[in-house]
């Protein structure tokens, strides 16, 4: 029971991070953005998928859909955290003109 309420955490998480996407690309902005939430976010990811990895309980045979979407997840946040420094970068340069 508890893998299929993590499961089910993991993809509710993943619902939000392509909504954060768009918002970014659309907006062109960093603003409402934190790079410390979007940091903490991503390692919390690493730190679930290194946690399957040590784990001696972990079938990796029949489980092996759980780190896939951890590492979906962490794939998203990532691009978010792309966006956030291309768009950072160019409001500094806006700025300095």
């Amino acid at each position: 029971m508890s893998e299929i309420l993590e499961i089910i955490m993991i993809v509710l998480f993943g619902c939000s991070w392509p909504n954060n996407i768009i918002t970014s690309l659309r907006n062109k902005s960093t603003k409402g953005k934190s790079l410390a939430f979007l940091l903490l976010i991503d390692i919390g990811y690493v730190c679930g998928i290194v946690s399957k990895f040590i784990s001696p309980t972990f079938n990796w045979a029949t489980k092996w859909y759980v780190v896939f979407f951890y590492i979906l997840n962490f794939v998203m946040v990532t691009i978010d955290l792309c966006l956030y420094f291309y768009y950072r970068s160019k409001e500094k340069a806006a700025a300095k003109e």
